[in-house]
């Protein structure tokens, strides 16, 4: 009998496949071996960013499939990507198990998917091999898009998935958010009522991969999201993934990092630096753009903030003028960061972000506070996790307008700094959140069982 071979199948997007990655390569130091499926788009990007060698085991391979679009289309369209992928990936996701299965003596004994991929366990069913369902975001947001037929049945939106008392805020639980219909998953991907319908069909479809995977497992902890995990108790939490690979590189990455910046945080004094990043999707109005550099600017403090190619609308950001003469070394902009090393490093003060799940837990373990500017998807979601429920962090305001102001930057900045309590809370929240990783912990628990699960 051969090795335990895992196929591993994220939705293609980068906040999925880090997690994946992460969990992959856990999975792979077991001596557990693993075949992790990127879309051929994907796959290149992380060769590119990693090169073949993402772990140290020699366990983990990496292949693709293709995504079903061509060459040049923009995949940052969700509900695009997401019926391309779907109609194409059910035949290649076969094929390709065969292939491995024909060519490798270790045969695919489990299929890993995404709960966003539930075609995968599909096949994986058809093909009798056992399955398991992963979530990657927060166990609430699940909670939230498994409870689809209900808010149909309360009347929070009707079968298409459009709101229907839009002014009336609601929550599952006492201790869990306070959602607003607007902020439902699939009316905050694109602004295209056909976009969201397609990705609100795509969610009720997915959810029944929670009743057929073998085991669900989600990238949280009881600590952080206790009422979610009572809520469903078929989920069982084993992150955050991130907390627990707290000194390993953290590759799935899409973007080469500049590790410039590390050199440049260590000339700056303990607690100083605001740290500036917004994952992989968000886009920048001009205008806003402006206004953030010009807010960094008017703090006074340093910052490391980072600046994809594409984080405007068009083809090219641009600073305002004289901006970076004026910040001259007190303010660092790189393409992409080693984020979990910078949140790490103890001259970050605090972190302006986009309350990706990943950045939320990235930030938490590391006990850093937020300054919250979600941009779509489950961000909003998690802004109230970090403000509402944690109380961690703090909410920017907009003007008439729909934009956040350079003084509005400024201010938030001050009152963040100058806030003990919310230091003290974000350091114990990180205490317990280590706690469960570590020996013995809640998740840690649910891990090792995990591993002996694949290894039966």
């Amino acid at each position: 009998m051969g090795k335990p071979h895992v196929l591993v199948v994220p939705y293609p997007a980068q906040g999925h496949v880090i997690p994946f990655m992460e969990l992959s390569r856990h999975l792979a130091k077991q001596g557990i071996k693993i075949s992790f499926v990127n879309t051929e788009f994907n796959h290149k990007r992380v060769i590119h960013a990693f090169g073949k060698n993402v772990d140290d085991s020699g366990l983990l391979q990496l292949v693709s499939v293709p995504d079903g679009l061509e060459d040049g289309e923009d995949r940052n369209q969700l509900g695009k990507l997401t019926e391309s992928f779907c109609r194409v990936m059910p035949r290649q996701l076969n094929d390709l198990i065969h292939k491995v299965n024909v060519s490798d003596d270790d045969k695919i004994s489990c299929v890993l998917a995404d709960i966003c991929m539930g075609l995968a366990l599909d096949v994986a069913a058809e093909l009798g091999i056992p399955t398991v369902a992963f979530w990657p975001a927060s166990m609430f947001q699940l909670v939230l898009n498994l409870s689809i037929p209900r808010h149909i049945d309360e009347g929070l939106v009707d079968e298409n998935g459009t709101p229907l008392m839009k002014d009336k805020m609601f929550r599952l639980s006492p201790t869990t958010p306070c959602i607003h219909p607007n902020n439902f998953i699939w009316l905050n991907i694109d602004d295209s009522p056909s976009t969201q319908k397609i990705m609100f069909d795509f969610f009720q479809r997915n959810n029944k991969a929670v009743e057929i995977a073998d085991l669900v497992l989600c990238n949280s902890c009881l600590e952080l999201e206790p009422e979610g995990f009572n809520l469903v108790p078929k989920v069982l939490p084993i992150g955050p993934l991130s907390a627990a690979n707290r000194l390993g590189n953290l590759s799935g990455n899409f973007w080469l990092e500049d590790p410039t910046c590390m050199q440049w945080l260590d000339q700056k004094p303990p607690g100083s630096v605001i740290y500036v990043a917004f994952g992989s999707f968000t886009v920048f109005d001009p205008i806003q753009f402006q206004e953030l550099a010009l807010g960094l600017e008017l703090t006074n403090k340093p910052f490391l903030w980072v600046v994809r190619e594409d984080i405007t609308k068009g083809k090219h950001h641009v600073f305002p003028q004289g901006f970076v003469e004026r910040v001259g070394n007190r303010g660092k902009m790189v393409r992409w960061a080693p984020q979990g090393a910078v949140l790490e490093h103890p001259s970050i003060a605090c972190f302006i972000s986009h309350c990706g799940w990943n950045s939320t837990l990235e930030g938490v373990s590391n006990g850093v506070p937020f300054l919250c500017w979600p941009y779509f998807a489950d961000q909003f979601l998690n802004e109230s996790y970090i403000c509402d429920i944690w109380k961690v962090g703090l909410k920017f305001k907009r003007d008439e307008t729909g934009i956040i102001g350079k003084e509005e930057i400024k201010s938030k900045v001050e009152q963040m700094v100058g806030d003990e309590n919310i230091r003290k809370r974000v350091v114990e929240l990180k205490q317990r959140v280590t706690k469960s990783v570590g020996e013995g912990g809640n998740s840690n628990k649910v891990l090792k069982d995990f591993v002996q699960w694949l290894k039966v």
